[in-house]
C-alpha cells in the first residue's frame, strides 16, 4: 500500500510520475474492473513504464460498475446529481481521510490558511439532495474556518445580501462558493461592488437557466459583483482533488493531480498543448478507486501544465470509443 505521505508531499514531475506508476500497479492488482479495462485493451501491467501508456477508466464506469481498489468497508458514498433519466455515478470511499486531505492541502495550496476567510456557500440544488462530495468539502471548510459568519445559503438571498456587504465594508476577506445559476440569481437581487470577496463558481445551470459561454458568464458575474476576475472549482463525484482557477477559466492542479488531452478521434492518444479534446485526470489521491479517469469534458492544455474547460462531449461527439466500453 502507498502511503497517504507520498501522494501530498510530491514535489516534482519525476515524483509524481514515478508514485503515479506505483499506484497503477496497485491499481492493476487490486481494482477488478480496471485491469479487466486494461487488459482489453491489451495491455498489461508490466509493459507501462511511463505516464502516458498508463490507460484512463471512462468515468461512465461509475455509472454502471464498482469501482473500488480496496476491501475496506465503504466509508462513504459520493452520488452525481445526474441528469433526469441518466443513471447517477457512485463513487465508494474506503477512507473518507483522503478526500479531507486532498481538500484541505488543495485549498491551502492556492488559498493559504482557511481560518482566513469566512466562507459562504450558496448551492442550493446541491444541497436539495443527499450523496454530494462538493456539500461535503463545503461543509468541512465552513468548520475550518472557524468564523461565525461562515454558512450555507439556500435561496435567503436578502440575508445573504446583507451579510456579504457587512463582511466586505469590515475588510473580511470572504470566499462565496456558489452554483452558476444561483449566483446569477443573487446579483439581479441587487448590485454589489465588493472589494475583499472572492466569488467563486462550482459551474452548473442544473436546468434552470441557458448555458453560457465562460466568458460571456464571466463578464456578467464580474459586473453583477463588482469584481475583477471570477475564481472557479473544477471537481467531481468521481475524484477526490480540486483544481483551481484563479482567473480567465485558467485551471491548475494541486502536485497530486495531473490533466493530459485525448484525441477526440482517438480516445487512447493524446494531442499538443493549445489543441481542444477530451480530459483524462490523474487524481493520486483517489487510490483506493481509481486515479486515472477519461472525463467528459471537453479541454486544452497550457504550455505551463495549466489548463481550460471548454465544454463537455454530448454522446455523439465521442468517436474512437467503442474500446472504452465492456
Amino acid at each position: 500500500m502507498i502511503p497517504h505521505s507520498d501522494i501530498f508531499s510530491i514535489s516534482s514531475s519525476k515524483q509524481f510520475e514515478k508514485i503515479a506508476l506505483k499506484v497503477f500497479r496497485f491499481q492493476y492488482d487490486n481494482n477488478t474492473v480496471y485491469r479487466e479495462f486494461c487488459q482489453h485493451l491489451n495491455v498489461e501491467k508490466q509493459s507501462v513504464k511511463a505516464l502516458p501508456q498508463i490507460p484512463f477508466l471512462p468515468i461512465q464506469f461509475f455509472k454502471s460498475h464498482t469501482v473500488v481498489s480496496a476491501k475496506d468497508t465503504v466509508q462513504q458514498t459520493f452520488t452525481s446529481s445526474g441528469t433526469t433519466g441518466i443513471s447517477a455515478s457512485k463513487h465508494l470511499v474506503t477512507d473518507v481521510t483522503l478526500y479531507e486531505e486532498s481538500y484541505r492541502k488543495g485549498f491551502s495550496e492556492f488559498y493559504g490558511n482557511i481560518e482566513d476567510y469566512v466562507i459562504l456557500a450558496l448551492l442550493p440544488s446541491y444541497l436539495e439532495r443527499d450523496g454530494s462530495s462538493l456539500i461535503y468539502m463545503v461543509t468541512d471548510l465552513i468548520a475550518k474556518s472557524n468564523h461565525p459568519d461562515s454558512g450555507f445559503y439556500l435561496h435567503n438571498y436578502d440575508e445573504l445580501t446583507q451579510k456579504l456587504i457587512a463582511l466586505d465594508q469590515s475588510e473580511t476577506n470572504v470566499i462565496l462558493i456558489g452554483v452558476t445559476y444561483a449566483l446569477l440569481d443573487l446579483m439581479e437581487t441587487h448590485q454589489f461592488q465588493l472589494k475583499n470577496t472572492i466569488i467563486m463558481e462550482t459551474g452548473g445551470m442544473k436546468g434552470k437557466r441557458k448555458e453560457l459561454i465562460r466568458e460571456e458568464l464571466h463578464e456578467l458575474l464580474c459586473q453583477g459583483f463588482g469584481v475583477n476576475a471570477i475564481h472557479s472549482e473544477y471537481g467531481m463525484t468521481e475524484l477526490l482533488s480540486q483544481a483551481y482557477s484563479i482567473g480567465n477559466g485558467v485551471f491548475e492542479c494541486p502536485p497530486w493531480m495531473q490533466v493530459f488531452i485525448r484525441d477526440t478521434e482517438d480516445a487512447l492518444s493524446y494531442i499538443e498543448n493549445g489543441k481542444t479534446g477530451g480530459i483524462n485526470v490523474i487524481d493520486l489521491a483517489n487510490i483506493n478507486s481509481c486515479s486515472f479517469i477519461a472525463t467528459q469534458d471537453l479541454g486544452k492544455k497550457n504550455p505551463n501544465t495549466t489548463f481550460e474547460v471548454l465544454g463537455r462531449f454530448d454522446n455523439s461527439d465521442i468517436r474512437g470509443c467503442n474500446l472504452m466500453v465492456i
